[in-house]
């Protein structure tokens, strides 16, 4: 298990990305699970499916000291995102925030009717949250990859988390500090679940504007420092993605393939 990750701490303000839980052999994707401290208020992000739940739920715990987990983010539906929802609901007072999109979908989960009012839905235009005193934005990010898709940004420690965008796989780092370098291990999964250049331009537009020291994706390693997260950013907004290169894949199948 790797340790945890210290991206920011300063006046009450914390956030921590916490030690990687999965196993050797795991056939899950990897993922990240970060958590965001203020004051006496606490969210975790993307907190995972339930292979990881109880290990998650105790790092999780023993860094809040006196703080209570108030909300519970959900970038988008996938299972490495909501599928233990039900468990953090149960064992918590915290609030689970997703898009309204996909509030009649993750009950599919298996969301027990006890809590199902604390799974609350955010507008498609994003929104400002208070976390206890601290003012977190909700930004859309539809497409990349879900049709209803957020990330956080966090203007007292300048970190944007991303979810699927900026997600690379393979590698043994947690840290990107040779772009060139890491490319390989994350151009794949964009043009592949990402949904099109045009949607990436967008985004690009929309962040540009904003304070950012770290972008913190969902899987694998993070940018740190101004210069690096420029990088991503003009990367993301000249890449060819999805639709963009599946033209070819619009045919009917002339071969049968029989089950392994």
């Amino acid at each position: 298990m790797t340790t945890e990750i210290e991206l920011f701490d300063r006046g009450g303000h914390r956030n921590i990305l916490l030690p990687e839980v999965g196993q050797e052999g795991d056939l899950s994707v990897q993922a990240n699970q970060h958590l965001i401290i203020h004051g006496p208020c606490a969210m975790i992000l993307d907190p995972g499916g339930h292979k990881v739940y109880s290990k998650v739920l105790k790092e999780t715990t023993s860094r809040l000291a006196d703080a209570k987990l108030t909300h519970i983010f959900l970038s988008h539906q996938d299972p490495d995102i909501v599928a233990a929802v039900n468990g953090w609901l149960m064992t918590t007072d915290a609030i689970a925030m997703a898009s309204e999109l996909w509030l009649r979908f993750i009950p599919h989960f298996g969301v027990d009717k006890f809590v199902a009012s604390r799974l609350t839905g955010i507008p498609d235009e994003g929104q400002i949250l208070d976390l206890g005193g601290a003012d977190l934005f909700i930004l859309p990010a539809h497409f990349m990859h879900s049709c209803g898709n957020f990330q956080v940004y966090d203007p007292t420690s300048k970190i944007l988390y991303t979810g699927d965008l900026g997600a690379s796989v393979g590698m043994d780092y947690r840290e990107v500090t040779d772009f060139d370098a890491h490319l390989p291990f994350m151009k794949g999964f964009h043009q592949r679940y990402i949904t099109s250049n045009q949607v990436l331009r967008l985004w690009a537009e929309m962040v540009r504007g904003l304070d950012i020291e770290c972008i913190a994706p969902q899987h694998g390693a993070l940018f740190r420092g101004k210069a690096m997260v420029e990088r991503f950013i003009d990367w993301c907004a000249n890449l060819q993605c999805g639709i963009d290169l599946m033209g070819e894949a619009f045919k009917v199948p002339t071969q049968r393939r029989e089950a392994a």
